[in-house]
């Protein structure tokens, strides 16, 4: 899985360089197996984005990094590149994707982080819950009614920021609802998003390794 994210990472012509951040020993040694860029981080980190912290005062020379997660082998090299470009507006610090919720399994769905923005493209708020409520509006009739968004856990920062964040403290938000970007927001960061149509299977549990194999099996074909 891991080789697959790297390797799909790699044909995003954004990248300048692409490498795998790990505490794990197996993966360190995997990753050597297949020639791939590997960096052995701490074990006490409490999120990907402290661990990127970390590889980012070992990578000096780069305005921005995208952290993508290793368990989503079917990444996309252009949702890659449509992050990336949303750091080509020099005002953005942080940036991530959004695509629109089609399903009401989707949309009232706790696993599924919601998300709203302003009128300049930036989150305004990350929730498990559906957001915006819609007064008057029975649930079956939400996707009639307002475009919905989901977050898709992809995340850049621009590198001068990335420090800051990393050594901010817990919130009351992230504490409730267990969304790490939600401690930005808190702090004042701002958020850039941009909409991608593609979606990306993470595998959380065994049960989803035979969805994703499924889904790039229907690619390939």
């Amino acid at each position: 899985m891991i080789r697959r994210v790297y390797e799909q990472a790699k044909k995003a012509s954004a990248l300048a360089e692409v490498v795998v951040a790990t505490d794990s020993e197996e993966i360190f040694k995997a990753v050597t197996a297949f020639k791939g860029n590997v960096i052995m981080t701490s074990d006490q980190h409490q999120s990907g984005t402290d661990r990127c912290a970390e590889v980012s005062k070992k990578m000096i020379g780069y305005d921005a990094i995208i952290n993508i997660q290793g368990d989503e082998p079917l990444i996309d090299p252009q949702q890659i590149n449509l992050l990336a470009s949303c750091f080509n507006d020099i005002s953005t610090d942080l940036a991530t994707l959004i695509k629109k919720i089609k399903t009401p399994e989707e949309l009232f769905n706790y696993n599924t982080p919601k998300v709203i923005i302003n009128n300049r493209s930036e989150a305004i708020y990350f929730s498990r819950q559906v957001i915006p409520y819609l007064k008057d509006v029975t649930p079956e009739d939400y996707l009639k009614k307002h475009t919905f968004y989901k977050h898709i856990g992809i995340y850049g920062y621009r590198t001068t920021t990335l420090g800051i964040i990393a050594s901010m403290n817990l919130g009351n938000l992230e504490s409730s609802e267990k969304l790490e970007q939600l401690r930005w927001i808190e702090n004042g960061c701002t958020i850039k998003v941009a909409v991608t149509d593609k979606e990306s299977l993470a595998i959380d549990s065994p049960e989803d390794v035979s969805r994703v194999i499924e889904a790039i099996k229907s690619v390939r074909s």
